[in-house]
């Protein structure tokens, strides 16, 4: 793709929690935001997401991968098939596992299957090169974030907070010129957001998540597991930094001891005690916590959250943006940014040596 001109660019993202593929349209340059589209969404049926969850924790050419791949291919070209007025197309795939100072990291999917499919050009395999070039290849939505302060005239230090399975964080910079441009962007993953509250819910209620925080808000957080959570290595690392789903297994089995509705309060609290703890890293107070993904619904981890910032934290929607599509539309604009040869990481978001453009282009046939 060349040419600087406005692209409609579609994005897609399954995520952790494993509910379901969104999908969003973005108009854009890969620099400013020109508008949004049509947005779409295809939940996993049950069988499929257990075929997904059984690969978890697995790399390339393991048993099981294969299986994932197919229903991960399969749910977003079913999807995406149905968008028109498309000129290309941003895969992220189903991240399965992620070591990057070890092995690597490992989105399922193939790019080229759903080029083919969708007769489209599709970029993917955002992290790889981010990762190669000494990079956390996390979080990557920051740059969308950079664009998304701008559109929304934000002149002030503010914060994206992305409660997905792992919470992520960026801070922002609004008056510097471009993402990649020195203070700009601090971006890190800040622990657990909602898969170890949407596991024990599975495994002890037969429920995909806490809805609402409903049956967090009937129990009570045990100080003695917030404590030894919060004192993990993690949280005294300096950003950037980012996380496996798996990560913090140790919080899930401390919590088994408790009782049902005190095990759900305290997995609810630790995610917002870790958010307040990235706090204490970044390089000055937001005036404004924005907050996306599922976690914005959790009456109860919003309260908490609340309550340890004094109310600034607010769902996207408060400045007019739609919480639950804003990886999607990040990938989108990514997309845009990787076919213009621009970049999609810095130090600052990721720890990468220098500004690098991450992704593989890949044409249908």
């Amino acid at each position: 793709m060349k040419g600087n001109g406005i692209q409609r660019a579609l994005g897609a993202m399954s995520g952790t929690s494993l509910d379901g593929v969104d999908a969003a349209v973005v108009e854009t340059d890969g620099v400013t935001i020109a508008g949004f589209g049509e947005t779409g969404y295809r939940p996993y049926t049950g069988d499929e997401a257990r075929v997904i969850r059984r690969a978890f924790g697995r790399w390339p050419g393991m048993q099981r991968v294969d299986e994932a791949a197919a229903v991960v291919e399969r749910a977003h070209i079913e999807l995406l098939s149905g968008f028109d007025g498309v000129d290309l197309v941003g895969f992220h795939g189903q991240t399965l596992a992620h070591d990057p100072k070890g092995q690597g990291t490992h989105q399922a999917g193939d790019g080229q299957h759903l080029a083919d499919a969708l007769d489209k050009p599709v970029v993917w395999d955002f992290r790889t090169a981010d990762v190669t070039l000494g990079g956390e290849g996390a979080p990557l939505a920051p740059f969308f974030h950079f664009a998304l302060a701008q559109h929304i005239g934000a002149t002030r230090p503010i914060a994206f907070l992305n409660l997905g399975g792992v919470g992520n964080l960026t801070w922002i910079d609004p008056s510097k010129s471009m993402p990649e441009e020195q203070g700009a962007l601090f971006a890190f993953d800040t622990g657990p957001a909602n898969a170890l509250i949407d596991d024990f819910m599975r495994a002890t209620r037969d429920k995909p998540h806490d809805e609402g925080g409903a049956y967090a808000a009937t129990g009570e957080a045990n100080p003695d597991v917030i404590e030894d959570f919060l004192a993990d290595a993690y949280f005294h690392r300096i950003p950037p930094k980012s996380l496996d789903r798996g990560a913090f297994a140790g919080l899930a089995k401390a919590v088994k001891k408790l009782k049902a509705a005190d095990a759900a309060a305290t997995l609810t609290l630790a995610s917002a005690a870790a958010v307040i703890r990235g706090f204490e890293h970044l390089p000055a107070p937001p005036t404004r916590l924005l907050v996306a993904g599922g976690g914005r619904k959790n009456a109860t981890m919003m309260r908490m959250l609340g309550e340890m910032l004094d109310g600034t934290a607010e769902p996207v929607e408060a400045v007019g943006l739609d919480g639950d599509m804003l990886e999607a539309q990040a990938f989108a604009y990514l997309a845009v940014r990787v076919a213009r040869g621009l970049p999609t990481s810095c130090p600052g978001t990721t720890g990468v040596a220098a500004a690098v453009g991450g992704g593989i282009m890949s044409e249908p046939g």
